[in-house]
């Protein structure tokens, strides 16, 4: 994987970011990382499930969830988009580590038990 997107970040984005990516990485042996439109992609069984990204405004980072219109929780934003939604983080406040990785294994779990189909 080329860490040059997360290399190229100011603390405490840089860190935030990585975290969320080692977050993101354990909680499947089946997910693997990639690059997709110069984010970082994280794929489950080769089929893309969530981005990396940073705000343009606030330069928060934020998970956007591909499959977002199927999950629902108060912290997710749909913005104008039709099916994704995105979960923005502070990088400068502790990380809600528990509702991410809820919110990863909800978004995981539609390809799991096959609400999203992989070919």
């Amino acid at each position: 994987m080329n860490d040059q997107y997360y290399l190229s970040k100011e603390e405490p984005i840089k860190s935030c970011l990585l975290t969320l990516r080692d977050i993101i990485l354990a909680q499947d042996k089946l997910v693997s990382e990639t690059t997709k439109y110069g984010m970082p992609c994280f794929c489950y069984k080769k089929k893309m499930f969530c981005y990396l990204w940073t705000d343009k405004k606030t330069d928060h980072p934020y998970i956007l969830f591909v499959e977002g219109k199927l999950l629902e929780h108060p912290n997710l934003e749909i913005g104008k988009r039709a099916r994704m939604k995105t979960f923005s983080v502070n990088p400068s406040d502790d990380l809600p580590i528990e509702v991410i990785e809820m919110l990863l294994n909800q978004a995981l779990d539609l390809y799991r038990n096959g609400t999203i189909t992989i070919k």
